[in-house]
């Protein structure tokens, strides 16, 4: 016996890989709706080897479905998960609206799985932001065996973190580039994103950093440690998937760079490719598709007494978004539904 799963957004890039996910993942589906906008109403969806009509997301009752897998912005989820979780259905929502609502988990399976039992309160799980949610992945086992006090993390985030009017905007700049007569002013982003970078996402705050950076300064303090400190640098760069951060870590305790390389070889979600040779390492291109996440360039800060640099990098419409919402429902399914 299977679940009937909703996904919500399901034209979007988010939605799309989550569909797929749970085909790859062979998620005990039952019954499947895919839904979207009155825009998008009637448009066709891959589901594994099936084509899924898209449902009136307004109008769909969500009474008798088991979970629904949320990819739309905050404004339209604020309207719809109530509406669903009252239904009891639960939902597991991708957007910022819930992560810091003290009633609802915010859940990366790796990290902190028994969380999920929170879900009752409100029948809503948060999933994390996309920067976050791999960077918490390797940290964990390393905190486990060291006690982290504080991180400092240098993102270098893809411009499909920016839906798919930063993918296009990346693709019609770069284009422009050999056409001058083509000139394609920045719209999605607030300076030219091809061949640049721009320290700059989401809106700033009055403290100097932007939100982006706020998000994850909290919800890594939700997810693995409130006590750990974080200092982050948000950066957009032109890569069209994949997010990269430089993350260097103080421990509390001593942590040899060979132990910490074989903690992370046996932790769950991570891969590590650290070859000290030309292309002894991973790059965003290299990690599209995959479920993990990727460290590369383990070595010690000889700068400080108890510290780690490493490279993270994994796919943020997978670990980042979809794939992180497939695995907390097949948390929720063997720990608390248990239909599959």
């Amino acid at each position: 016996m299977g679940y009937r799963i909703v996904v919500v957004g399901a034209t979007g890039n988010v939605g799309r890989e989550m569909l797929n996910i749970l085909a790859e993942r062979e998620f005990p589906v039952d019954e499947i709706a895919a839904l979207a906008s009155r825009n998008s109403l009637g448009s066709e969806v891959s589901f594994g080897d099936k084509t899924l009509k898209t449902k009136d997301l307004d109008t769909f009752d969500f009474t008798g479905w088991d979970m629904a897998l949320f990819a739309i912005g905050s404004d339209a989820t604020k309207i719809y998960a109530p509406k669903a979780a009252k239904a009891g259905c639960v939902v597991i929502d991708n957007s910022s609206l819930y992560r810091y609502d003290v009633g609802v988990p915010l859940i990366v399976p790796e990290v902190n799985p028994e969380a999920v039992m929170g879900y009752a309160r409100k029948n809503i799980i948060a999933n994390p932001n996309c920067s976050t949610a791999q960077m918490v992945v390797a940290l964990k086992p390393l905190h486990d065996r060291a006690r982290i006090k504080r991180v400092v993390v240098s993102t270098y985030q893809s411009v499909s973190g920016a839906g798919k009017e930063g993918m296009d905007e990346l693709w019609n700049q770069t284009k422009s580039i050999y056409n001058p007569t083509d000139s394609k002013p920045p719209r999605k982003f607030t300076k030219q994103i091809a061949f640049n970078v721009i320290p700059h996402i989401d809106v700033f705050l009055d403290s100097g950093e932007t939100k982006e950076e706020w998000k994850m300064v909290a919800e890594t303090k939700k997810i693995l440690d409130p006590k750990i400190k974080v200092t982050a640098t948000c950066v957009r760069v032109p890569v069209f998937v994949g997010h990269s951060e430089a993350i260097n870590i103080e421990f509390e305790d001593f942590l040899d760079e060979d132990e910490a390389r074989d903690i992370l070889r046996e932790s769950p979600g991570i891969m590590v490719i650290d070859k000290r040779e030309d292309g002894g390492y991973i790059t965003p291109v290299e990690c599209v598709g995959d479920y993990a996440t990727y460290v590369s360039r383990i070595r010690q800060d000889s700068t400080i007494d108890n510290g780690i640099n490493l490279w993270c990098v994994s796919d943020n419409l997978r670990k980042g978004a979809a794939l992180n919402a497939v695995q907390i429902a097949e948390l929720l399914g063997n720990r608390v539904l248990k239909k599959g």
